[in-house]
């Protein structure tokens, strides 16, 4: 019998980052209904970017259970009658390969038995890039999750325009949005104005554009010595989130004489935003959490407003502005109405009787129907028919055949990693994170020459 029958709630999340993490747990548990005793058994999908002890406790999120799995391991330990009937949910925190390989071999393992976990996948923030490629790859999922009204129309439309069914695809809202609403910077008393620059791994991509706005942000704190100007980082030296970060802007900073008022800062970024006064990005989803609590946010058009910034997502929200604007004083008003497609602070409230208190709601609501009811077998819309010549190679990658079933080769399930086996896989890992952070930028400087 389903756990729900008790008012309770058993969830599985899969997740390949401590971002995807987040973004899966805090869903899962906005998705219960209220009161639910939620049961959550966390699984992370072993790769580069597996989170660290550290990143995970920044996260906050506490599951009932933790292992670290292959893809293979995870669908040997889900695919059984027993794992099938005893979860209610599970969230699929994935890239988008990863999604429609676990949806695959799902399929193949549960074949078509009715009484199984209703599966839910989306996005962990603003979707800027491959719109069509991640959305298809994430089709057969039976709730494809939308972070806000813009999202759900644009996630159907192009469903809809391959033909493919788009009645998963459910309009929510990001799931850790929240806080103390942002009172002004006259009623911060007894701290300095703070201006946050929130970084992004992969954007910029080069040390030049990188080092131009550590620059800048150096020189702002510079300019206005009142003010405390903090970099709030994602990962550490030696740590990876959900896209590589080749140069870290902690390394590009130990090089520069940083004023006394700037800082570096980790932690969680809603921590941060409980002291911050102006935001600052390139095209961060931190801006959408900045904007629910009404504070000062600002896009950056230094470097251009271009699809491969992201920051084109934000035209018409009111937020673009340059770092000269900025230090000439410039403050940003944001768009009502584009916040509002965005799905953050869209009713005026940020707590309470908002509209984000309630965009959980018709997602709640499907959920607890597909959980009563018996359900139909996985039905992505990639198959060898539809794509033959993609399909394939994004399931190998997985140690997956055409049809979803295991690879011979693929790790057994019941092979657990003794602590030599397990020393071994943290330095492969260490060595490849020094590959990428150290040896592959000097290797395409040296091709550049």
């Amino acid at each position: 019998m389903p756990a729900s029958a008790t008012n309770s709630l058993r969830v599985a999340v899969l997740a390949d980052s401590d971002t995807r993490w987040k973004w899966g747990a805090l869903t899962a548990s906005r998705l219960a209904p209220e009161g639910a005793d939620i049961r959550l058994d966390g699984f992370l999908l072993r790769g580069r970017a597996t989170p660290t002890a550290r990143q995970l406790q920044e996260v906050g999120v506490r599951p009932d259970s933790l292992r670290e799995v292959t893809g293979v391991e995870f669908l040997r330990a889900l695919g059984t009658p027993e794992a099938a009937e005893s979860y209610d949910v599970l969230v699929l925190a994935l890239v988008g390969g990863g999604v429609q390989a676990m949806l695959h071999g799902l399929r193949h393992a549960w074949g078509a038995r009715s009484r199984r976990p209703v599966v839910v996948t989306g996005y962990v923030g603003v979707v800027y890039e491959k719109l069509a490629d991640g959305l298809l790859l994430r089709h057969g999922a039976d709730l494809v999750l939308a972070n806000s009204r813009q999202d759900a129309e644009r996630f159907r439309a192009v469903y809809e325009g391959v033909g493919a069914d788009a009645g998963s695809v459910t309009e929510v809202a990001l799931p850790f949005l929240g806080g103390t609403p942002y009172k002004g910077a006259e009623e911060q008393e007894g701290r300095p104005y703070t201006v946050v620059f929130a970084v992004q791994p992969s954007v910029p991509d080069n040390r030049k554009d990188r080092t131009y706005l550590l620059n800048r942000l150096i020189q702002h704190a510079r300019l206005h010595p009142d003010r405390q100007v903090l970099l709030k980082l994602r990962s550490k030296p030696g740590e990876h989130t959900t896209h590589i970060e080749e140069l870290p802007y902690q390394k590009l900073a130990q090089k520069t004489d940083l004023p006394s008022n700037f800082r570096l800062v980790y932690g969680h970024m809603g921590e941060v935003l409980d002291t911050t006064d102006l935001l600052v990005t390139v095209s961060s989803t931190a801006a959408l959490e900045s904007l629910h609590r009404r504070i000062p946010t600002v896009v950056l058009t230094d470097l251009g407003i271009r699809e491969a910034l992201g920051n084109h997502h934000f035209v018409g929200s009111g937020c673009l502005a340059s770092w000269d604007q900025l230090d000439a004083g410039h403050e940003p008003a944001p768009d009502p109405e584009w916040v509002a497609r965005q799905g953050v602070a869209a009713a005026g409230t940020v707590t309470g009787t908002g509209s984000y208190a309630t965009a959980f709601d018709a997602a709640r609501d499907r959920l607890a129907k597909l959980i009563a009811a018996e359900l139909p077998p996985l039905t992505p819309y990639y198959t060898p028919v539809t794509a033959p010549g993609y399909l394939p190679g994004i399931l190998a990658r997985h140690h997956l055949g055409p049809d979803g079933s295991p690879l011979p080769g693929a790790p057994a399930a019941d092979r657990q990693a003794g602590p030599v086996r397990q020393i071994v896989r943290r330095a492969a890992r260490g060595a490849y994170r020094h590959g990428v952070q150290r040896v592959a930028p000097v290797i395409r400087r040296m091709g550049e020459l």
